[in-house]
């Protein structure tokens, strides 16, 4: 490559924000024995969901004194489940330390605030011209009225899917917005999955193996204990939590 290619002012990258929907994992105790078993049952629940995930590792709950933490080794946990660690979430200094030697990204702990980057200059640049933002493509309700049979993936892009069929176990639908389901729902549903929190999910009867809204989850071992599993539901987050309610 020449000297003038180098000097060629065209911009070869461009940094963009984005809304991605990254599952967060809370280690409450420093026990990798455990975390490893029941990582493993909460896998052969729904094994597809967990393939290649990307992981925020949130260490920031774990108590000050506690045995030390071989941080290697549970990112090696992590992963054997299909968990792929982006960052880490701490607030200790060992924790810290332990990911910085991984060459790992840290995130301030869950109650910190992000505070904007003022650079240091003497003089203000002019702010440059506000672009006026893309409307959102916005597509129209994808109708499925054929049952949804197990191993068959379904996916509304941009929009709500609404389903007038029963759906079996081993089977997957997908939003971008809502899901209606009027019929029984025994496989998975993963409404908001670019990140819309405002996404909701309603079926006649649930009996599903696995809900998501914006990457919030619970799979079928949490919802057998909901007193509504079996019946009609509106489920929609609440914060980090997702809430199921009788239709």
């Amino acid at each position: 490559m020449s000297q003038a290619d180098l000097l060629d002012p065209a911009p070869v990258f461009q940094l963009k924000g984005s809304m991605l929907a990254i599952t967060v994992l809370e280690l409450a105790h420093n026990d990798l024995a455990r975390l490893d078993h029941q990582l493993s049952e909460k896998v052969a629940q729904a094994p597809n969901f967990f393939q290649n995930t990307p992981l925020v590792l949130a260490l920031d709950k774990l108590q000050p004194g506690a045995q030390r933490l071989d941080l290697r080794a549970l990112l090696a946990v992590c992963r054997r489940h299909g968990l792929r660690t982006l960052a880490i979430r701490a607030s200790q200094a060992e924790h810290i330390a332990a990911a910085q030697a991984l060459d790992l990204p840290i995130l301030p702990p869950s109650s910190a605030r992000e505070r904007p980057i003022t650079p240091s200059t003497t003089a203000a640049a002019p702010a440059p011209k506000a672009e006026k933002p893309a409307e959102p493509a916005v597509r129209p309700t994808r109708v499925v009225t054929v049952p949804v049979r197990g191993g068959q993936q379904i996916y509304a892009p941009g929009g709500d899917l609404l389903v007038l069929a029963p759906v079996s176990a081993g089977a997957e639908l997908l939003a971008d917005g809502n899901i209606h389901v009027y019929a029984p729902m025994r496989g998975r549903a993963l409404a908001g999955i670019k990140g819309n929190s405002q996404a909701r999910i309603f079926c006649r009867t649930l009996a599903a193996e696995l809900i998501s809204i914006a990457g919030r989850y619970k799979v079928a071992e949490d919802l057998r204990r909901d007193p509504n599993w079996g019946e009609a539901v509106h489920i929609h987050l609440a914060g980090d939590v997702l809430n199921i309610t009788r239709l």
